[in-house]
């Protein structure tokens, strides 16, 4: 069967997703079920695998949902927990006092302290801690979870101190014993350091790119959930916006660069969110006039209010408590994040060994090459549900009190399992196709073969969207750079251009597609008690995904080609964008002078 159509078939699962779950608008509850069939039909009709290694991706994709649905039941815990000891109250006032402008803090909490927790935990975390936040803090359930989904670009190749990088391109590349050589022709003896100059190049595309992400934010959050559905109202923030986007970005690079792939994210959004909340609090380009906030509740559309929406408001009569008690169980959460991961004091090598009370395995599943693991202790999941239980101790809980929100956390918890349980075992059929009868690719390179096949020369700019694309459908940017890292390499060296850079390019595509991944926002739709409209919130989020990849792909097509000038198609292409941001800044902001 020709390159073209295995391309054509494998990008079936994903079509299906985009009619049933963005375009008709189902839930996910229905919408995946039908992917599952698809990616399974196509496993066993086209590729052949046999049916035992399709029902064992499927197990261990179910093996997956269960990990997500004790890291989203964790998250929610710990929410309904500070709901009822009243530290969300005493948390929306520390907000207010700083500014009750709901465009600055949906910067400070989704771009800064997300981004903090994106590089201490990854693996959706920022999602898990973010998102129920920003819904406890009073915004509509739908408006945090977009913004915690735009937001999961630029910090996530330095996830989870690095994994991305050092577990997903460094897996993928060396399964070709010959990179080590090249890394020894270009200079580096040492592979890690020949990683840590792939991820440096990483740092660059991802800090000029996301110097817009805030102000997307802010846009996109002010004419999807504002009383005026106005972009205008969220560009008038722009100085701001800029501003902390810089604030993270540039520590961010200078760290990716001098220390590693491990801190970026985590330093870049620590340094940031301290001089941020600092010129905050000092009225540093502060927007003048009137601060923006949501409509009252009564007027809110439907379609964005969760289950949790009404929790915020039950508990007023508690008696106040001071800023850092109430912000204490979220600096253990930090704390513990950081610490179960600080490779220098090595906590993993007890909390990942292969004890069996440890590392709760299910190796070679039905005979075949697919194995399963849970680590508990490693789960961020573990870490919500202890940090939990100290706050009874740090609110002083009443036993009924914890009971409510443990109960109230199950309710929630039961209608996202359904969604889920079909979304992972789709992706892991689809990611395990390789090795049937029919002697075809696995489908994701199947797909990414025809691509490149008709792109040519031009392949940086479709490079990003192909990295997106693993991650839209495998849920993660370290499981996109495995499968595709080593094929983009190849790639790069077909078209003659520096390899290194369109890996870096998979790299800082795999990261933009978790703005749009499937069961990212089932995930943090769940979280926030927002089951069922998965499909509106990618709708919302499509654009800056089509943003954050084309704006990529043309700063690395503009690099390989820079032997041909500066004003080749790339950068004419980021001319073009940044261009356009200008304008509507302009734009918008003369339109709201009075």
């Amino acid at each position: 069967m020709s390159i073209g159509i295995l391309a054509i078939l494998s990008l079936l699962p994903i079509i299906s997703v985009a009619i049933f779950l963005v375009m008709l608008r189902w839930p996910a509850s229905r919408a995946m079920p039908i992917a599952y069939i698809v990616a399974a039909a196509l496993a066993l009709f086209v590729w052949q695998v046999s049916i035992a290694k399709v029902l064992a991706a499927s197990v261990n994709g179910l093996i997956v949902a269960g990990t997500l649905i004790y890291i989203i039941f964790g998250a929610i815990l710990l929410l309904n927990t500070l709901q009822q000891s009243g530290a969300i109250n005493t948390i929306r006032q520390g907000f207010s006092d700083i500014t009750p402008d709901r465009r600055i803090q949906v910067i400070i909490i989704a771009w800064l302290f997300g981004t903090f927790i994106e590089g201490s935990a990854g693996f959706g975390t920022p999602a898990a801690v973010a998102v129920p936040l920003m819904v406890g803090l009073g915004f509509p359930a739908m408006a945090a979870v977009v913004a915690g989904m735009i937001i999961q670009s630029t910090p996530v190749s330095f996830g989870a101190m690095g994994t991305p990088i050092l577990v997903g391109v460094n897996t993928g590349l060396s399964a070709d014993p010959d990179m080590v050589a090249y890394a020894l022709e270009r200079g580096f003896a040492e592979w890690e350091d020949f990683l840590a100059f792939i991820g440096t190049k990483v740092a660059i595309i991802h800090a000029s790119a996301g110097t817009f992400i805030p102000l997307l934010v802010t846009a996109v959050m002010t004419r999807f959930f504002g009383a005026n559905r106005s972009f205008a109202e969220g560009f008038e923030v722009w100085k701001f916006a800029i501003f902390a986007a810089l604030a993270m970005t540039i520590p961010y690079l200078l760290v990716a660069t001098y220390l590693g792939p491990e801190f970026p994210s985590m330093f870049g959004g620590m340094i940031g969110l301290a001089i941020v909340v600092t010129a905050a609090r000092a009225g540093f380009l502060m927007p003048t006039g009137d601060s923006w906030d949501f409509d009252d509740k009564k007027n809110w559309d439907t379609e964005w209010t969760g289950s949790m929406q009404t929790a915020d408001a039950a508990i007023e009569d508690k008696a106040s408590m001071s800023l850092m008690r109430a912000w204490s169980p979220y600096l253990f959460v930090a704390g513990l994040l950081v610490l179960t991961r600080l490779r220098s004091i090595n906590l993993e090598a007890f909390l990942r060994s292969d004890h069996p009370l440890i590392t709760w395995s299910w190796p070679q599943i039905f005979g075949s090459d697919i194995s399963a693991s849970f680590q508990p202790l490693w789960s961020p999941g573990t870490i919500f549900i202890v940090v939990s239980l100290i706050t009874i101790l740090l609110h002083g809980l009443k036993g009924s009190e914890y009971k409510v929100a443990f109960n109230s956390s199950l309710k929630t918890l039961v209608p996202a399992s359904t969604a889920l349980v079909f979304t992972v075992p789709m992706v892991q059929v689809f990611i395990n196709s390789s090795g049937g009868a029919a002697g075809y690719e696995q489908m994701p390179i199947a797909l990414a073969e025809g691509v490149a096949n008709l792109a040519g020369n031009a392949w940086p700019f479709f490079s990003t969207f192909i990295g997106g694309l693993g991650a839209f459908v495998a849920g993660s940017n370290t499981v996109s750079n495995m499968m595709f890292s080593l094929f983009q390499f190849g790639v790069g060296e077909r078209i003659l251009v520096d390899p290194t850079w369109i890996v870096a390019l998979q790299a800082v595509g795999g990261a933009s597609g978790n703005i749009i991944c499937v069961h990212n926002v089932v995930a943090a739709s769940a979280v926030a008690g927002l089951v069922g409209k998965e499909g509106a919130v990618i709708r919302k989020t499509l654009l800056p995904f089509c943003y954050y990849a084309l704006m990529t792909g043309a700063i690395g097509y503009g690099i390989v080609n820079i032997s041909s000038g500066v004003f080749n198609a790339g950068f004419i292409v980021v001319a073009a964008i940044v261009a356009t941001m200008v304008y509507f800044i302009i734009k918008y902001n003369r339109s709201s002078v009075p």
